[in-house]
């Protein structure tokens, strides 16, 4: 968990021994030496930010996931153990140094959120995702990385793509999970680990029973007041845990976004801020703002009833867009 905070990411690949383990998917992704070749390594899955979490939220199917009094207990178990509690632990992808950008944003378009490289494939592939790699090392690739060289080099060749609504593009998806501002953060991380999600909305929801808070809601039509991440959530120290775990998502949000380790607090990318855009907004205008705020996914408002939540837009979205468009283009 520090290595993810101090690196300020949200996913590490987990190396075991060779020749103990089954890798994630029956993958056999291998770090060799150099120079000899033998392996040294076996890249066995991913282990994330959402997946200690969910550990240390005390998600089991044995106690019902309400217990926090074991924090200190959950910190000493070994990666290998938690590998998989959410699903994209269990997704572990190579991409070969030559496969074309457009190859790479089909991977991403699909909801693969990360792929090694391999800086010296000894495979024969030409291009494309695999499952079977061997190199002296890696480098990560992210939809984040690939977003942020779009904007940076795609601009001119891509113009008349970006220049189109989010809503024309059919980036938006308008089913919204969601958890109410009186949801706790623990019930919050379980909601994402059940549903597979990086983030839920924090919305209104005066009418919700009060059993209603421990779970998912539609959150569509409601006010837009917050957003829990497991990309904000990182940001919370390991020793105050325990006791920050049972505080309602707001609160729980405000202190981590407080907190030293959370960075230098900034107006940009304060938890008060809500990220959003409208549906008539440019496919360049969501692109700078998942850059520039350095989030995952944008909130898609009601451009006359300001706060009401219509959808979200998430990097997979933008990436599907993009090269939809690149496509139609050729």
């Amino acid at each position: 968990m520090n290595t993810l905070v101090a690196n300020r990411v949200m996913a590490v690949p987990v190396a075991a021994p060779p020749g103990h383990w089954i890798g994630a998917g029956g993958s056999m992704i291998m770090e060799t030496d150099k120079h000899t070749g033998a392996v040294r390594k076996h890249y066995i899955g991913m282990v994330t930010m959402l997946d200690i979490l969910a550990h240390l939220a005390g998600d089991d199917a044995v106690n019902g996931g309400d217990s926090t009094s074991d924090v200190d207990n959950k910190l000493n178990v070994t990666v290998s153990t938690i590998i998989g509690h959410c699903l994209e632990g269990l997704s572990l992808w190579t991409l070969n140094p030559n496969t074309s950008l457009l190859d790479c944003m089909e991977v991403f378009s699909k909801g693969i959120h990360r792929a090694m490289v391999p800086l010296d494939s000894h495979m024969d592939n030409i291009s494309g995702v695999e499952l079977v790699e061997s190199s002296s090392s890696y480098r990560m690739l992210t939809q984040m990385d690939v977003i942020k060289f779009l904007k940076a080099h795609g601009q001119q060749e891509l113009r008349d793509a970006l220049a189109r609504t989010v809503s024309s593009t059919g980036a938006i998806t308008d089913t919204i999970l969601a958890v109410t501002r009186r949801t706790r953060a623990m019930d919050a991380i379980k909601c994402l680990r059940s549903a597979g999600l990086q983030a839920v909305p924090i919305v209104e929801a005066p009418d919700i029973p009060p059993e209603g808070h421990k779970q998912l809601i539609n959150g569509y039509g409601r006010k837009l007041v917050g957003t829990f991440s497991a990309t904000d959530i990182r940001g919370c120290p390991v020793d105050l845990m325990k006791s920050w775990l049972p505080l309602h998502v707001r609160e729980f949000m405000s202190r981590v976004y407080q907190n030293p380790s959370h960075g230098v607090p900034d107006l940009v990318n304060s938890p008060k801020l809500l990220v959003s855009c409208y549906a008539d907004s440019s496919l360049l205008e969501v692109i700078d703002l998942v850059t520039s705020r350095h989030v995952h996914r944008v909130w898609v408002v009601d451009e006359f009833e300001y706060g009401t939540i219509l959808g979200v837009i998430s990097l997979t979205d933008i990436i599907r867009a993009v090269r939809a468009a690149l496509i139609s283009a050729t």
